[in-house]
């Protein structure tokens, strides 16, 4: 790990509680340990520099954070859950709804090749960009928009994650979804149930639909 010494047992002790998280809810997830893969990818993401300026003291603490305009840096075990879900082997081309601070983009950007983010928060979106730029992030790519609408012009893509709970999954986001692709995304209503929810689309085509996890996420807005 790179970061300051302040920071890398914290960072540590947060991967060895997911690794652990990972082992007691495999009776849903159906996976008691993350790939090599996405642990390696959690492990290289600094989290202390996508939270607010003065929380870096609880950026491992494994939990969400708030970071302004009604939105957070999603939990850590979920991040790593969702990014273990696309079944990455670091060739893809991600589509990622909610950008956020950043976090889970970056922890993408070691997961996959390329990485195309939507912030529907103007604000965080540009700021998100700043941050990503900072870190060296080359292979991210955001955008201001409509989350619901997607990337077209960049579809199709290898995956898709959404990090905000929409009623239903967007038909334009399926559209976009490579043949053989996975997409991850928490469905339900704000402050009701909501569960993480697995797209598959087959070769063929055809998609299947299985619910994953209880979770709770802000709401997706739609963009103007």
């Amino acid at each position: 790990m790179a970061e300051h010494d302040s920071f890398a047992e914290k960072h540590r002790r947060l991967l060895d509680e997911i690794a652990q998280d990972a082992r007691e809810t495999a009776f849903w997830t159906g996976r008691k340990a993350f790939s090599d893969n996405t642990m390696a990818a959690m492990a290289a993401v600094p989290r202390h520099e996508f939270v607010r300026d003065g929380d870096e003291v609880v950026a491992y603490i494994n939990r969400p954070q708030p970071i302004g305009h009604g939105q957070t840096i999603s939990q850590p075990y979920i991040v790593a859950l969702m990014t273990d879900l696309l079944d990455l082997d670091g060739t893809e081309k991600v589509l990622e709804i909610g950008t956020g601070s950043g976090y889970q983009a970056a922890v993408l950007a070691h997961a996959a090749a390329r990485v195309f983010t939507i912030e529907v928060v103007a604000e965080l979106g540009w700021a998100a960009a700043d941050r990503l730029k900072a870190l060296q992030y080359g292979n991210v790519f955001v955008r201001i928009g409509d989350g619901y609408q997607g990337w077209p012009e960049e579809a199709p893509f290898d995956a898709i994650i959404v990090t905000a709970a929409p009623e239903r999954i967007p038909e334009a986001l399926i559209a976009q979804l490579r043949p053989g692709g996975r997409m991850i995304v928490p469905i339900g209503r704000a402050h009701d149930r909501q569960t993480l929810t697995l797209v598959v689309k087959g070769l063929d085509g055809k998609v299947t639909v299985d619910s994953v996890l209880p979770v709770a996420f802000v709401p997706m807005v739609k963009g103007k």
